[in-house]
């Protein structure tokens, strides 16, 4: 997927902006988690977060977004074996099954992204630890967001934290920057080797997110074009969390006002 790699450092006025456009995009967010139990369709999900939007007077960078046509819809919702992009629609959620919705907003001219995987009530020992291990993940490609780590700590730190619980990272799909466009520089892979590549400074803005599989890293595109799935059909897990370099060291922008994230608790209940 194409984007700009134009990287720009954020004021702290404009940081403030997206710490706002993040706590939106954290309720909305919510919004979708609160939905999500059987019976549920993944459009009714997609609805929810979208009404948190227009609330705020916001929309998400989603909809609309160019690829082998306009993406349809606020929010990727992916179940089981769909890893990113997926389209809501008429299916319906089951117990048992795993889901991601991931969201963007756009507030006073900037991006809020993030994303997060739940399990559906009881599933198998597989699922919950994978939903378990991305979110893991995710916080140790974090601790590592600190002026003067090159981007490849980030992403090694993301790779030693899946595989050494038995996953792997897609290489097709990436972290990337964000600020006044969804898609900026620099890339984040989720695999590298630690003291390489770009090195962070204060004012970077980043979407971070690990996206794991259980099988191999080999993904595949479904027929709607847009869905990614896992080539073998086996479980998949997306976690996402846009994260500022600070000097007092990272800043999580996408939580809520008091910077909690009520996604963490992985199980929804049935």
């Amino acid at each position: 997927m194409p984007w700009d790699r134009q990287i720009t450092i954020k004021s702290p006025q404009e940081l403030e902006i997206m710490r706002e456009a993040g706590r939106i995009n954290a309720e909305a967010l919510s919004a979708a988690r609160a939905m999500i139990q059987p019976g549920v369709t993944t459009a009714e999900i997609d609805a929810a977060a979208e009404e948190v939007l227009r609330k705020y007077g916001c929309f998400s960078p989603f909809k609309g977004y160019p690829g082998p046509y306009p993406y349809p819809a606020s929010t990727n919702v992916s179940v089981n074996h769909e890893l990113v992009h997926g389209i809501p629609g008429k299916r319906k959620i089951k117990e048992g099954d795993i889901v991601s919705v991931d969201c963007g907003t756009v507030y006073e001219g900037f991006v809020g992204d993030a994303a997060f995987t739940v399990c559906v009530g009881k599933v198998s020992p597989v699922a919950l630890h994978l939903v378990e291990t991305v979110e893991q993940a995710l916080y140790a490609g974090i601790e590592k967001m600190v002026a003067g780590n090159h981007v490849s700590d980030v992403s090694s730190a993301i790779q030693n934290c899946a595989e050494s619980r038995g996953f792997h990272v897609t290489r097709e799909y990436t972290g990337h920057g964000v600020g006044r466009a969804m898609h900026e520089g620099p890339q984040v892979p989720n695999y590298g080797v630690p003291g390489r590549g770009l090195v962070l400074r204060v004012g970077m803005t980043i979407a971070l997110e690990p996206m794991l599989l259980v099988g191999t890293p080999a993904t595949r595109v479904l027929p709607d074009q847009w869905t990614v799935s896992s080539a073998d059909g086996s479980l998949t897990a997306h976690y996402e969390h846009t994260v500022a370099v600070t000097e007092n060291g990272p800043l999580i922008l996408t939580t809520l006002g008091d910077g909690s994230d009520p996604r963490r608790n992985t199980e929804v209940r049935v």
